[in-house]
Formats: C-alpha cells, structure tokens, sequence
C-alpha cells in the first residue's frame, strides 16, 4: 500500500535475478534470504514457465495427474524424503520442503523453503519464509517473509514479519514482532537498524520487523517494535514495565543477570571484541 512506501507510490523491492551479498548484518540476511532468495527463485521459475511451452505442459499434466491445483503440483512444491504432511495441509509453490518434516493439519504454506527436520504443527501460516533444519512451530504460529536459523522454535500465537531469527532461540506464545511504524513520516529517514559494528545505520527500508540473535531466550506476550535488535544470549522476560520493547536489548540488560547465581547461563556467542581479547596470546 502506498502509505507503507515512499513519497514515490507503492512499496517495491528491486529484484535481480542473480546476485551477490555481502552479509555484514541481520539485514543483509534478511535481503539474502528473502528478497534474493524466495523472491528470485519464484520470479526464475516464472520466467521459466513463460518461456517454456514443455515447462507448461509438464507442469499442467502433472497437476492433472496428482488431481492437485498447478500451485501445488510436484513440480513446483519439491518434498524431500520421509515427509509426513497431513492432507488438510495447504502447500503452494514454488517451495521446496526438506526430509523428515511433519506438517500437521490445517497448516498454509506458500512459497517457502523449509530444511530438513522441521515441525509444524496445526494451523500455522507461513508465507514467503525460510525455516532452516531442526525448527519447532507449535499451532498457530505465523512467519511472512522471516528467516529461522537452526534449531529454533517460535511458540504458539506469535507473528513474525520481515523478521530474521538466530539458531537455538526460543520465541514465548503471542510474541509479535512488528514491522511498520503507523507514526513514521514518508518523507522521513528510513528505520534505522544495528550492524556488524553494533551501531545504528540506515536500513533504506520504510518496513522491516525485528532480530533475535543466536541462543536467545523471549518469554511469552512480548511486542517488539519494528527494526529493532536483541543480541545474542539475551534472556527477555515480560514485565508490567517491559511489554512493548521499543530499544534494541544488548547482552548487559539480559534477565538473566539477575539470577546467575541460580540459574547458570552460558554466553556462547560474545561481540567480536571480546572475542578477541579471549583469545590467548601467541608465543613465539
């Protein structure tokens, strides 16, 4: 819609067909991922059907051989081995889903590509996303155009959008992650976000959701507004006075620095600074 984009008209994201990235920051995931990854694999398989009369006809026969709608026939929606999805599940193309994935009932999956070991459970709604190998979503979660890292789980009732989510993080129930701020002045700078050097930089996107870094820890209830950033090895705990996190959470303000003594948290991934200077020194 045009009040979500520039002074310019609609919203629109620039798609090339091939595309290097140099990943410095979330973001540059985000763009990887999602817009030179889901967008241009569907706009490559577009291109190809409409050059290719035999893509069409292979596509059309086997729709009408499987008794399935074009969208989610075999060739456009490729399943790994082991697959168990339910046959209420809807699933449309291009998509690609991995081995040993469970897709429970009622669940809407449309053009995504999903890794191997994954569970989705009834009624979730994924659209435009990528969940990597080992990820758990319980019933009702709901992903457009975000990024799951390894072994992660998003809990029941959260809302993810043009989000990136780090391996072995937990996400806790009715969790949304916004992506639009409906005060934002067209005319204004774009949302700013944190990068490689964990400082503030232009984002040049009007819309973008949020980022959890590596083995994070969100209780349940939580709104985040949009590009905001918790670092890795954050433990997020809801409040009376912490519901709607509207700052970036760096690893200081974590909560659980208050409880060490009983419940030992490991840091696994520290800043690259201090990464540095635990490194021993060379003897030469």
């Amino acid at each position: 819609p045009p009040y979500m984009a520039t002074e310019f008209g609609d919203l629109v994201y620039q798609l090339p067909k091939k595309a290097f990235v140099t990943i410095e920051s979330w973001v540059h995931v985000f763009i990887a991922d999602i817009l030179f990854g889901i967008f241009t694999y569907g706009a490559n398989e577009e291109d190809l059907i409409n050059s290719s009369w035999r893509r069409k006809l292979s596509i059309l026969s086997s729709a009408i051989m499987e008794q399935k709608p074009v969208l989610s026939s075999s060739k456009l929606v490729r399943i790994g081995k082991n697959a168990n999805i339910h046959p209420t599940a809807k699933i449309t193309g291009p998509a690609i889903i991995g081995d040993n994935v469970t897709i429970d009932a009622g669940v809407v999956i449309d053009a995504c590509i999903i890794g191997n070991n994954v569970t989705i459970s009834q009624g979730c709604q994924l659209l435009l996303s990528v969940i990597s190998d080992g990820c758990f979503l319980p019933f009702r979660a709901a992903l457009f155009m975000t990024t799951m890292m390894e072994n992660s789980m998003v809990a029941q009732n959260t809302c993810l959008q043009l989000c990136v989510v780090g391996r072995d993080s937990f996400i806790g129930a009715g969790t949304t992650f916004t992506d639009f701020s409906v005060l934002s002045d067209k005319k204004a700078a774009t949302l700013k976000a944190i990068n490689s050097n964990n400082k503030l930089t232009d984002s040049n996107f009007f819309v973008l959701g949020g980022c959890v870094g590596h083995h994070c820890r969100l209780g349940a209830g939580l709104v985040i507004h949009p590009a905001r950033t918790i670092e890795s090895d954050v433990v997020l705990l809801p409040s009376e006075d912490q519901i709607f996190i509207t700052k970036n959470v760096r690893y200081e303000e974590s909560a659980h620095h208050a409880y060490a003594d009983r419940y030992p948290y490991p840091r696994l991934y520290p800043r690259r600074p201090e990464e540095e200077k635990e490194k021993p020194e060379a003897i030469f």
